[in-house]
């Protein structure tokens, strides 16, 4: 017999049953669901709602059915609709009437409310968890390789000098955002909507503050509708991780990139790459390639929400049952992508000389001889007309611009003289760059410093 089943004349369909079932999924809230109910039933009874005798009969209960639930002893049952309803069948089952008193001045709606927002606030702490791991390893990488010239690319083509460190702190500075965008988000997800009921809160003399700190939150949801409504904590959630999965996508492009012959600036560990069945030179990265389509399934999840709710009126609406498995989906996939790429990225081997030679190549050094013409005293539209003919000359007679002579440099201005070399020199060009967010070594070093402080600070927290 269902809890709600009193307005019923008929058994409910077994498809029916199959179709609005939640436990296979909602299941994983049962230790929030349990923390919410104690925390509900101590309100209930320093109320005077119930005794206070009963409540702390219903907390034991409660507190007896979690380790029962998590030595294995009580196993879910399948035919429960979901969590909810499994837990309080159970502990009326033990308790007898207790039991039953422990709906009082609640609904399933505000008590889901308040389960995944318990739930995600941990699953938060967690995924911060993961990205400081992250941020350590492309710091130890960063401090290994601040002096390793590599091309700066746009548009795919070599572009200026930088160094590795520099090129893996800029995703480091995306990864640490992505931090900040989840704390964000817990923030505001941090207000507690037990109490709100179905949707027009309850006449008992609740104490909703009291029910909000018991539980670790700021305050009470002020709306009773929007308490029982609200899926943006949901989707804001949604967004912050499809946003850490283009960073990982992005990123997984250019290991893909970098261990391709083409390219060959690393070797993954073979630990963290895979074969091929009948092609036996090959060493694929299949574990960037499935963390880039894997953003595909984060991105659907986003999507899946965002659709849901679009057309719902208020209050609550079955449709919001959908966002438990989008969001778990999410928050599974991102864990398995962060925990596998995270060593793969450690255990990467840099092929410093092939970064080199690519950057010697291509002329990525011609913005810095313009530069030199311009503080020589040309206008830089003049200096960068000169360069550009240089380069047409190079690429002509098959040399690059620290392979000219000077006499060949004069060819072009008298304004060259012997430091040109010096100027266009890769290290030279990459020293010189000696600004905020710059790739000279001692800018790097800054970035790494203001990056160990932010991680002191997020261990603190965490």
């Amino acid at each position: 017999m269902k809890l709600w089943a009193g307005r019923f004349s008929k058994d409910t369909d077994s498809r029916v049953n199959d179709f609005n079932s939640s436990i296979s999924f909602d299941a994983r809230m049962f230790k929030e669901d349990i923390e919410g109910s104690i925390a509900h039933a101590e309100m209930l009874g320093t109320c005077g709602i119930i005794g206070k005798a009963e409540a702390a009969n219903i907390i034991k209960g409660l507190e007896c059915l979690l380790a029962d639930i998590q030595s294995g002893s009580l196993a879910f049952d399948p035919e429960a609709e979901d969590i909810h309803m499994f837990v309080e069948t159970v502990l009326t089952q033990r308790l007898g009437d207790s039991g039953k008193r422990l709906h009082t001045a609640r609904s399933r709606n505000d008590q889901v409310a308040l389960d995944i927002r318990l739930y995600l606030k941990k699953e938060i702490k967690a995924k911060k968890k993961l990205l400081v791991e992250m941020l350590n390893v492309l710091i130890e990488k960063a401090s290994e390789h601040t002096a390793t010239v590599m091309p700066g690319y746009t548009h795919l083509q070599r572009a200026q000098p930088v160094t590795l460190a520099h090129h893996l702190l800029a995703y480091a500075q995306m990864f640490k955002r992505d931090i900040t965008r989840l704390e964000d988000c817990a923030q505001r997800m941090n207000e507690c909507p037990l109490g709100s009921g179905a949707l027009a809160g309850t006449t008992y003399p609740i104490d909703r503050t009291l029910t909000a700190h018991l539980l670790g939150f700021d305050a009470p949801t002020q709306n009773s509708l929007d308490s029982v409504s609200d899926r943006d904590f949901i989707i804001e959630l949604l967004s912050a991780l499809s946003i850490i999965m283009m960073h990982l996508s992005r990123f997984s492009e250019e290991i893909i990139l970098w261990c391709s012959w083409e390219f060959k600036f690393i070797e993954l560990d073979d630990a963290y790459a895979t074969g091929s069945s009948i092609m036996p030179q090959k060493k694929n990265p299949d574990v960037a390639e499935l963390v880039r389509g894997k953003t595909g399934r984060v991105y659907g999840s986003l999507l899946t929400m965002l659709t849901v709710m679009k057309g719902l009126p208020l209050a609550y609406n079955k449709d919001m049952q959908e966002d438990k498995e989008a969001v778990f989906d999410a928050l599974d996939t991102v864990k398995l992508c962060l925990e596998t790429f995270t060593p793969m990225l450690s255990t990467m081997r840099v092929i410093k000389e092939n970064m080199r030679a690519a950057a010697s190549r291509g002329f990525i050094n011609a913005t810095d001889c313009a530069d030199y013409l311009v503080k020589k005293g040309l206008p830089f539209r003049d200096a960068y007309k000169i360069t550009g003919e240089l380069v047409a000359f190079c690429i002509e007679k098959g040399k690059t611009l620290e392979t000219l002579t000077i006499e060949q440099f004069k060819e072009f201005s008298t304004f060259f003289e012997n430091d040109i070399f010096n100027a266009i020199s890769l290290e030279n060009c990459v020293s010189g760059r000696n600004i905020i967010g710059g790739p000279a070594a001692q800018c790097v070093i800054v970035q790494i410093e203001e990056l160990n402080n932010f991680i002191r600070n997020e261990i603190n927290e965490i």
